[in-house]
């Protein structure tokens, strides 16, 4: 089973004041660049991995959608998004990512957002999401920058010039990282950018769109502190179809 820090009641507290959480879609920087890359959404099947507080099923079904079911392992992320969502469309259902199962082309599009770098096997993973989509579906997905998990010590170094760098502790070394992000030793698994995507390619998707996000100009006008984002990459945004 995946490390459950949602449910640790440290975890959850911080995560709930951050301001995706208090503002949803609209308080993540990279949800324009992510609603680009998605397909219209009228009248698709949606799985939503990883759900959370289940701001972009809700979404989804503002968008047309036909049905939303949002999977997460967290107990207290599926009770905060039950107690939000009266829509009868979306359904929540715990699920551990390690063992994922889904029924036989059931579903259009499959989401997920943040959430994959918490997952050991993901060979596994996008063998199972691609068996529960029809031919022709999309899956659009976010994860952590392997540059900016690549570290495991916190925030900046100062170079003997004076300028600043990201310090990138053994990239090419992959698997388990620890961090401490909220509470102490959360596990992430690290793997190259091209290790996911020839994960991707060898599950038989067709790459549509990867983009290693960065804050407009226009983002930054509004929120100086989005400027380090610029110096590395912390998200990748994939985008592929069946």
């Amino acid at each position: 089973m995946a490390q459950n820090i949602y449910d640790q009641p440290d975890f959850f507290e911080g995560y709930s004041g951050l301001a995706r959480s208090v503002k949803g879609l609209d308080g993540a920087p990279e949800w324009p660049a992510i609603r680009a890359m998605l397909p219209a959404l009228d009248g698709r099947r949606i799985v939503d991995l990883g759900c959370g507080f289940g701001w972009f099923a809700r979404w989804a079904r503002t968008q047309g959608a036909a049905s939303v079911l949002g999977l997460d392992l967290s107990e207290n992320m599926l009770a905060r998004a039950r107690s939000e969502t009266t829509d009868p469309a979306v359904h929540y259902a715990i699920a551990d990512l390690e063992t994922l199962e889904l029924p036989p082309a059931a579903f259009d599009l499959a989401y997920s957002s943040l959430a994959f770098h918490y997952v050991e096997d993901f060979d596994r993973l996008v063998r199972a999401i691609y068996g529960g989509l029809v031919p022709g579906a999309h899956f659009v997905f976010t994860i952590e920058h392997p540059i900016y998990m690549a570290s495991t010590r916190p925030g900046w170094l100062a170079t003997e010039d004076g300028r600043r760098t990201w310090p990138v502790d053994h990239y090419a070394i992959e698997g388990e990282r620890r961090t401490d992000w909220l509470t102490k030793r959360v596990v992430k698994y690290h793997r190259m950018l091209g290790t996911t995507l020839n994960s991707l390619i060898d599950a038989k998707f067709a790459i549509r769109h990867v983009e290693e996000w960065s804050p407009t100009a226009e983002q930054i006008a509004g929120q100086t502190e989005l400027k380090e984002e610029l110096e590395r990459p912390m998200m990748v945004l994939i985008a592929v179809r069946r």
